[in-house]
């Protein structure tokens, strides 16, 4: 028999500092001399980090049987030694919780047409299509093209499914092909190569992709803590990704074109409203 798959390993600050606080708490557990209360307060810090992402799901409308299937789709994906020059893994799935959060953009901004950079297997761009109006449209940007595929086969058994158009080559030949086109979008989510952020930002706010008064949200800029705390295990410098999604922010807080706010919801989700 095959071995199962392991599950998501922790990629969100509180994530990666509830596991922290785990490994700590069990090393702790055979030394002598470590007062009571200084236990128990690493205890209830342990619980506070680990309890918060289950909470947030446990307290989030449910996903639709289609999500779910995609998910369970993706968790059980082999996506070992399948790169296409960019390292693919399951923990680049959206999610539940932030995919509800599309949801609700997508309704209360009343968005017709939502454009997606960075499509993966497909979560988000499905939580969006099953959010749209009738008429509404989805247009996904992906590289791969056998991920596009994947994707392409969950979109399927989902009613939501033909909303959904499919790009796929490097997201910013697709943007300005698009914006040459005169194609205009009320939402546009970017979830694509980190290093690539600022470029698609100012691409959109300098052509009309992006629709006056359009909001735009950013996936990841908190991306693991590493602008703020910097690498993993314990490198003091920021991987490229990280410098890169600290520099955007830093842009972006100064950028006259949007009025933005950075939410810390899982890896960190930037909403920008064009201005």
């Amino acid at each position: 028999m095959p071995e199962p798959v392991p599950g998501p390993r922790p990629v969100t600050p509180v994530g990666i500092a509830a596991a922290l606080l785990e490994r700590v708490e069990a090393g702790l557990a055979d030394v002598a001399g470590v007062p009571d209360d200084v236990r128990a307060d690493l205890a209830r810090a342990r619980a506070i980090a680990g309890g918060l992402e289950p909470y947030l799901e446990a307290s989030t409308s449910p996903e639709s049987p289609a999500l779910a299937a995609l998910t369970e789709r993706t968790r059980a994906e082999d996506w070992s030694g399948r790169s296409g020059g960019v390292r693919l893994e399951q923990e680049m799935l959206s999610g539940h919780v932030e995919g509800a959060l599309l949801q609700l953009l997508v309704r209360t901004g009343r968005a017709r047409r939502v454009l997606e950079v960075g499509m993966f297997t497909g979560y988000s761009a499905l939580a969006m299509a099953e959010a749209l109006p009738e008429g509404g449209e989805v247009v996904a940007c992906e590289l791969d093209a056998a991920v596009a595929d994947l994707a392409a086969e969950c979109f399927a058994a989902s009613p939501a499914g033909g909303r959904i158009r499919v790009e796929v080559g490097p997201a910013l030949d697709t943007l300005r092909r698009l914006a040459d086109a005169g194609e205009v979008f009320d939402l546009v989510f970017v979830d694509a190569d980190k290093t690539g952020y600022a470029a698609y930002v100012d691409l959109l706010l300098d052509t009309g992709l992006l629709a006056e008064d359009g909001l735009l949200a950013l996936d990841n800029t908190l991306l693991q803590g590493e602008p703020w705390a910097g690498g993993p295990d314990g490198e003091e410098q920021a991987s490229a990704n990280g410098r890169a999604v600290a520099d955007l922010n830093a842009s972006l807080a100064a950028d006259p074109r949007v009025q933005q706010v950075l939410v810390p919801l899982r890896d960190g989700v930037t909403l920008a409203r064009r201005v």
